[in-house]
């Protein structure tokens, strides 16, 4: 059974009752291979991440971070070998064009581990995603892209939803009336583990240019 973490940012380390599930998800705990969201950048070495894991207990055998300075094919061989798949929160943009130029996008599909990402991770573990000045992106027209396509639906995270509510469903209305988009702040969490979804925090479903809150379920 595919398990896939979708999280906003944790300011301090994961909430504990996160960390619990967390715990009984991850069983095979020899590998966490991360992702750069700044693959240039070789100083973005997940150590903010990483420390969200040592803080709940969960310790690897082998650490490993994907970057320019791993050869595409062995790249391919440690997401193959990981327990843990975490796409590291940065920059969606550059992250989003590294999974294409390395094409990992099919490896981590088919991968047998748990797959999380923050921020910009958990928004390329999506289906889709909007690219828009209005979220943040330096760009003047907004654009849908694709990403890994984990589990069929987009994901807004990290966002300052609770003063932008109407901004957010505004501008999402249309990619809405195609895919349910799921909107979060930090401290959350979509936990998709098989059919269920599973939800930590706040976090709100567009569907159909109609938004609602989700009851916490985690």
């Amino acid at each position: 059974m595919k398990t896939h973490y979708y999280l906003g940012w944790f300011n301090n380390f994961f909430p504990d009752n996160l960390g619990r599930v967390l715990h009984g998800d991850i069983t095979d705990r020899k590998s966490l291979v991360m992702i750069s969201s700044n693959p240039l950048f070789f100083e973005d070495d997940g150590a903010t991440e990483r420390s969200w894991f040592d803080q709940a207990g969960i310790m690897f055998d082998e650490y490993h971070l994907i970057n320019y300075r791993v050869h595409k094919e062995d790249a391919q061989t440690l997401i193959q070998n990981s327990s843990v798949i975490f796409l590291l929160g940065g920059n969606t943009l550059k992250q989003n064009g590294f999974l294409m130029e390395y094409e990992l996008s099919d490896s981590i599909k088919k991968s047998r581990a748990v797959v999380m990402g923050a921020s910009a991770g958990a928004i390329n573990m999506s289906a889709k995603w909007l690219c828009s000045k209005n979220f943040g992106y330096k760009v003047e027209i907004s654009s849908v892209y694709d990403g890994i396509g984990l589990d069929d639906f987009s994901v807004l995270s990290h966002f300052d939803l609770e003063n932008n509510i109407s901004l957010v469903q505004g501008e999402l209305s249309p990619l809405s009336e195609e895919i349910n988009i799921y909107a979060s702040n930090k401290d959350c969490a979509i936990r998709v583990k098989g059919d269920k979804i599973d939800i930590l925090g706040n976090v709100y479903l567009i569907s159909r240019s109609k938004i609602q809150k989700l009851d916490e379920t985690l």
